[in-house]
C-alpha cells in the first residue's frame, strides 16, 4: 500500500486544481449538493466536473489514509484492511477468468492500485480507464514504482464515452466506480455522487443492454467482519491507525497547521470535513443495511450466431 506521507498529503490536495483555486473548487463542489441547496438534475448534467473536482480534492486524502486501492473488501477476523483488499482483487481475477496475455479493462481505475495487483496476480496487461488527469498522473509514476508500466497503462477518457472499438479487451471490471455515471446526501456529498441506486436497478440496466447474469450478491452478507468496520470509530487498529478516531484527530489537526502554515491549501481542511461525514454516512447506512459498496455482479455478453459457429 501507498506510504504516503504529510508533506505528500499536503502537496497533493487540490490535484491539478491551482492551488490558489482550491478553496473555491471545495465551495463549487458542495454547492453541487443537497445538503448545500444542490438539485439532482444540476449534479447529473455536470458530473464529469463535479467528479473531477472530488477527486482532485480528495485523492492525497484518500491515499494517505486508504492506500492505492480506493474500495472496500469483505473481511475475515484476524485478517488487516491491506489483506482484505488484495484478497478481493484476486477474487474479481479469479472470478474473471483471466489467463496470462489477456488485455483487461479497468473502468473507474483510481491511481490504479486494483489494476497493478490484478495485473501482477494474473499475468495480465491492464488499462485503467479514468477521467481525472492528476489521478492518472499520480498512477503512472506508481506504475512506474511497481515495475509494471511495459504492460499497464491508463486511457484518459468519460466511461460513459469510451474511446475503445467493440472487443478490444479480454475481460472488464469496475470497482466502486460506475456508481458516479450520472443517471442519503452525507454519503453522496463525501463520495462524490451524482445519486445512488438501488441493486435491483443494477440489475436491470444490465439486463436492458443484453448482458447474461452469471451470478450476483451482495457479498457483505457473508462477510465476518463488517464492511464499514475500517471507518468506525469504535474501532481501533494499530495496522490501519489513521483510520481510527485517535488517527483522524492526529490528521485532522496536521492539516489545519499545515494550511495555517500555507504548505496545504486554503480550503484543506473542508475536504477533511466533508470525507468524515461521508464516513459517519457510510458507517450509519452500513448498520442500518440501507447501503453496501459490496454488491457484486458477474456478466457476460451473449454469444452471437457468428461466434457460436466458429
Amino acid at each position: 500500500m501507498s506510504k504516503a506521507g504529510a508533506f505528500d498529503l499536503a502537496s497533493g490536495v487540490g490535484g491539478k486544481i491551482e492551488k490558489t483555486e482550491v478553496l473555491s473548487a471545495v465551495e463549487k463542489y458542495e454547492k453541487y449538493h443537497v445538503c448545500y441547496g444542490g438539485e439532482e438534475e444540476e449534479r447529473k448534467a455536470n458530473y464529469t466536473d463535479m467528479v473531477n473536482k472530488y477527486y482532485d480534492l480528495v485523492t492525497s486524502f484518500y491515499e494517505f489514509g486508504w492506500g492505492e486501492s480506493f474500495h472496500f473488501a469483505p473481511r475475515w477476523k484476524g485478517e488487516s484492511l491491506k489483506e482484505s483488499i488484495k484478497r478481493h482483487e484476486h477474487f474479481l481475477a479469479l472470478q474473471l477468468g483471466l489467463k496470462p496475455g489477456q488485455k483487461v479493462l479497468d473502468v473507474g481505475c483510481g491511481i490504479g492500485g486494483p489494476l497493478r495487483e490484478i495485473a501482477r496476480f494474473s499475468s495480465t496487461s491492464v488499462t485503467g480507464l479514468n477521467n481525472n488527469e492528476y489521478q492518472i498522473t499520480r498512477g503512472k509514476a506508481l506504475n512506474r514504482i511497481a515495475g509494471v508500466d511495459k504492460t499497464c497503462n491508463f486511457v484518459k477518457a468519460d466511461f460513459m464515452k469510451m474511446p475503445f472499438p467493440d472487443n478490444s479487451f479480454d475481460a472488464v471490471y469496475a470497482i466502486e466506480a460506475t456508481c458516479h455515471a450520472p443517471d442519503a446526501a452525507e454519503i453522496e456529498i463525501g463520495d462524490g455522487l451524482p445519486d445512488i441506486r438501488f441493486t435491483k436497478q443494477c440489475l436491470e440496466a444490465l439486463k436492458q443492454v443484453g448482458f447474461e447474469v452469471m451470478w450476483e450478491k451482495d457479498l457483505v452478507v457473508d462477510s465476518p467482519l463488517p464492511w464499514y468496520m475500517p471507518l468506525d470509530t469504535s474501532h481501533f487498529s494499530l495496522s490501519s491507525f489513521r483510520l481510527t478516531s485517535v488517527g483522524r484527530f492526529m490528521t485532522r489537526n496536521m492539516v489545519k497547521a499545515l494550511e495555517f502554515v500555507g504548505l496545504a491549501p486554503k480550503g484543506s481542511q473542508r475536504v477533511q470535513d466533508f470525507l468524515e461525514k461521508a464516513a459517519e454516512g457510510l458507517v450509519a447506512g452500513g448498520r442500518k443495511e440501507i447501503f453496501t459498496p459490496m454488491y457484486f455482479f458477474l456478466a457476460r455478453k451473449p454469444h452471437s450466431d457468428k461466434s457460436a459457429s466458429e
